[in-house]
């Protein structure tokens, strides 16, 4: 009876010290406090609401009949929305429960473009690209107050940046000429999963900046062996989608040969075939790359899978055949049979 009698913030903190104790939603008194927050939802300031919506997705998720409430209420009362801080918080952490909610707050947040810091600039964009919502108008009205105002950008924002732009395929010229400068004075320091991330993003947009990528190429050569396999393999992925050739190819591509044809039989098919397939385009596959995936034995395991992976994998394997018969004189074989060639296969 003296629940009744607590005040709303107050029993907003005691919700949420009770979830964080991990208190069975089972017990009186979980219950108990659950319902007075239901009661009273209409009488809780909307960044109450906010706060606990915020809490609630994180730590109970949509299943949550609470939040559920929390937000309706939060749609209904969208209008009372104010400040940065609010909008980016709850488009990072809750815009994916409600698409209606979202649309509210992509709107609020159109119109307060201006004021975004680059931190919540960030924050934006990757609760757009890890949603998939493609809202032009307001990635075109953050990119605008990015160039116009934010001079220097952090390593974490640039590299958030150029994969929230390439997950939603949003191409910005001139964001992108920002970010490519302004990492380029950091691709000496930066880890190697930092540089196979940023280099795949912008592979992703189909976008070249020929002075990063000789320094990425750069940075490959002094750091041969802090680079896995698998890092190696993504920036060879990554130059071939771009069709990049290093201007010390000899060099690069020594070094790439060396490390990579003692590791081929460690590679997943599908991986060896896109390294291959992409050796092929900057014409740099040399007869053990093509003797392996062309080897009877390994497409023999894709004979008569139709799955779309298995068909992306034998459309590359005939890119790679043909490249082998057309631009490699020395190499004799072995080839896809006849078979493998047909539209019927």
């Amino acid at each position: 009876a003296q629940i009744s009698q607590v005040w709303n913030n107050t029993l907003v903190n005691l919700l949420k010290s009770l979830c964080s104790l991990g208190m069975d939603s089972n017990r009186k008194e979980m219950q108990s406090v659950e319902q007075e927050v239901l009661w009273r939802l209409r009488r809780l300031t909307f960044r109450q609401l906010a706060s606990l919506a915020e809490f609630l997705a994180v730590k109970q998720g949509k299943e949550s009949r609470l939040l559920n409430e929390v937000i309706k209420k939060l749609e209904l009362r969208w209008t009372e929305l104010e400040g940065t801080r609010t909008v980016v918080t709850l488009m990072g952490k809750v815009g994916h429960v409600s698409p209606a909610l979202m649309d509210r707050l992509e709107d609020k947040a159109l119109e307060l473009a201006e004021q975004f810091n680059p931190d919540d600039i960030r924050k934006i964009t990757l609760a757009l690209a890890y949603q998939n919502r493609r809202c032009v108008p307001l990635l075109r009205a953050l990119s605008y107050h990015l160039i116009q105002k934010h001079s220097e950008l952090s390593l974490s924002v640039l590299m958030d940046l150029i994969f929230a732009y390439g997950k939603l395929n949003f191409h910005q010229p001139q964001v992108f000429q920002k970010i490519a400068t302004d990492l380029h004075t950091h691709v000496s320091t930066m880890a190697p999963i930092e540089v196979t991330r940023c280099i795949r993003s912008f592979a992703l947009l189909k976008w070249l900046s020929l002075p990063l990528f000789e320094a990425i190429a750069q940075y490959v050569l002094d750091n041969t062996k802090q680079l896995s396999v698998t890092h190696l393999c993504s920036i060879i992925l990554s130059f071939a989608r771009l069709n990049f050739q290093p201007s010390g190819s000899e060099d690069f591509f020594n070094m790439v040969h060396e490390e990579l044809q003692s590791q081929l039989d460690s590679l997943e098919p599908h991986l060896l075939t896109d390294l291959v397939w992409s050796l092929c385009v900057l014409q740099q596959a040399k007869a053990p790359y093509l003797q392996r995936v062309l080897a009877p034995d390994f497409h023999a395991r894709i004979r008569g899978d139709q799955s779309l992976k298995a068909q992306n994998l034998r459309l590359k394997l005939i890119h790679i055949n043909a490249a082998a018969k057309l631009e490699s004189p020395d190499y004799r074989g072995p080839f896809l049979p006849a078979e493998m060639l047909s539209p019927a296969e």
